[in-house]
């Protein structure tokens, strides 16, 4: 078992734990548990917020090096090495970044590679003091072949990923924190008590219109401004007919706090 699912009311915390190997993401079973954990969220309405982290000193090393020796010992030929990473690595990253429920990277320690990249995924990044974060493929003489070209650069702008990307060099968190990957940096026995509380923020608002709005945010990485204003419409006509929206303007008219609950 490579992902440990737990679930605390609206907040799912997804924890990588096989430190053995680095939480490294391939040659295990990482990428089908959690395509298999975002499909069970996907269709929980109950959830809210998701929280992914890592156990041992280190938040993910990315694909695993040593795995790597197949493919020259074996000499695989590359029509048959296409369809391994389109059907393994890249899977992790359509689930996660296509994940409707919003995420939060927790970042432990060191974020390497593929590492790097599923913090990339996420839509709110925190680090612990002693987090790294390395855009490595080119050291090991590989390009990121999850997605990281078009992940990176959304998240530090095209320069930083590009000097990440050419050195693969490491960032240590206050980089991180400088460049924008990461919103804030905490000590590391605060890491977990404060991606709780941000998921909590969050987790007390609708979950509908939560999910609604990350698929604009991200929709909105690509698409036209008149396209997003169409679906913006089409989707606040929706978000104006739940039960969550009538219960918060009645409690504003009302004055009192709201309660959304179970939707």
């Amino acid at each position: 078992m490579f992902l440990d699912y737990q679930q605390d009311g609206a907040i799912v915390t997804l924890t990588m734990n096989q430190p053995e190997t680095r939480n490294a993401l391939t040659g295990n079973n990482a990428v089908d548990e959690f395509v298999a954990a975002t499909r069970r969220i996907a269709a929980d309405t109950s959830v809210r917020a998701v929280i992914i982290t890592g156990t041992g000193p280190v938040f993910s090393s990315g694909g695993n090096v040593k795995d790597m020796r197949r493919y020259f010992e074996q000499n695989i030929p590359p029509v048959a090495t296409r369809p391994e990473y389109q059907h393994g690595i890249q899977r992790l990253t359509t689930a996660i970044y296509h994940l409707e429920v919003p995420t939060i990277a927790a970042v432990n320690g060191p974020a390497v590679g593929a590492g790097c990249d599923l913090t990339c995924m996420c839509d709110i990044r925190i680090a612990a003091e002693s987090a790294t974060f390395a855009e490595s493929f080119v050291r090991i003489g590989l390009i990121p072949g999850d997605g990281g070209a078009w992940l990176l650069p959304r998240a530090v702008g095209l320069s930083k990923a590009a000097e990440m990307s050419f050195t693969g060099d490491p960032i240590d968190a206050a980089e991180a924190l400088r460049c924008g990957l990461v919103s804030r940096v905490v000590p590391a026995d605060q890491l977990l008590p404060e991606a709780s509380r941000l998921a909590a923020r969050i987790a007390r608002n609708p979950g509908a219109s939560l999910r609604m709005t990350k698929r604009l945010l991200r929709e909105g990485q690509h698409t036209r401004l008149d396209s997003l204003l169409e679906l913006s419409a089409a989707f606040q006509a929706i978000a104006h007919t739940t039960a969550a929206h009538q219960e918060a303007v009645m409690a504003f008219v009302e004055k009192r706090p709201p309660g959304f609950g179970d939707e």
